[in-house]
């Protein structure tokens, strides 16, 4: 458990595991029939049914404790792009073509302005993914929703679907990956959108509560700096696969950092792998982890670390 942040990770694992052991109970309801399960994805970044000929995934996640920086900066039209990474990548992780997203936003209190700059950034971010906003609901739950700041509190989550292409036998999975495969790491510009209940508190720790205000340099305010948005990447993984590539494992690095999202891809083939030339940690990623005294090991399972994907 990392005590700044107040975040257990290996708790979650465990919560996590358990809820898809329950909800994986449920395979047998479609069993025989369409929209059935396909088995051997079990823990992978998104799960595969099958209609008749077509081979859809699915794909739920949400922006997190990010939404404090747009609460914090005003700054709302980027959170889009947090939020289509987040399902969007996992999705071609095992391979999928990101088709639609269907999105719920809750919130205490509306406000036209902020909701209009979100879904601004959700229409430019749909855009580089090469996918439609088909669905989507705003609830207003008051008091059950909280926040920075006086101006509408929210939280913001989607559920992605996307199509495996003939192309691919099956879903990219790891199970391919052999002794003397070469791990290939994509650049992030930023913490994209995992780790942020550390970051805010290292930045309180070390700056105060107005630490969003303080300058990063001469341009840009830490609040801005951290709440620099999530690179999408489906658009380039599905290219490339369409290269023939070959690609044996797609790894999206996000809450667990490298060691954990890799192993969801190794544990397949039963390989380890060593990472010897990562992409460089961003000046102010490491900054942070300087602030607030974490330790390589820990940082990296927290955060990307200038790895977006692997």
């Amino acid at each position: 458990m990392n005590r700044q942040s107040g975040v257990d990770i290996d708790l979650g694992n465990r919560c996590s595991s358990n809820a898809y052991n329950w909800a994986r109970k449920t395979f047998i309801n479609r069993q025989q029939k369409p929209g059935q399960l396909l088995q051997g994805l079990d823990g992978a970044f998104s799960n595969v049914m099958q209609f008749n000929d077509v081979r859809l995934g699915i794909s739920s996640d949400g922006i997190g404790t990010k939404i404090e920086l747009a609460e914090r900066t005003g700054i709302y039209h980027t959170l889009g792009h947090d939020l289509v990474a987040m399902t969007a990548d996992d999705l071609a992780a095992n391979g999928f073509e990101p088709t639609s997203l269907s999105n719920i936003l809750d919130v205490d209190i509306l406000d036209y302005e902020i909701v209009d700059q979100l879904m601004q950034g959700l229409h430019a971010a749909a855009g580089l993914a090469g996918l439609a906003v088909t669905g989507g609901e705003i609830a207003e739950l008051g008091s059950r929703i909280g926040g920075y700041g006086s101006r509408m509190h929210f939280n913001w989550c989607s559920t992605a679907l996307g199509y495996l292409p003939d192309r691919l036998v099956k879903p990219v999975d790891g199970s391919l990956i052999r002794e003397g495969d070469m791990i290939i790491s994509l650049a992030s510009r930023g913490f994209r959108s995992n780790g942020f209940s550390l970051v805010r508190r290292i930045m309180t720790d070390n700056f105060g509560p107005d630490w969003h205000l303080v300058l990063y340099d001469n341009a840009r305010t830490w609040g801005e700096v951290l709440l620099t948005p999530s690179l999408i990447y489906c658009t380039l993984i599905n290219t490339l696969l369409t290269q023939e590539l070959n690609l044996h494992g797609i790894v999206h690095i996000t809450g667990g950092g490298i060691p954990d999202n890799l192993a969801r891809v190794l544990k397949q083939s039963g390989w380890g792998a060593v990472i010897d030339k990562p992409c460089p940690a961003l000046a102010f990623m490491l900054q942070v982890q300087t602030m607030g005294r974490i330790a390589d090991q820990q940082a990296y399972r927290l955060w990307n670390m200038g790895n977006g994907m692997l």
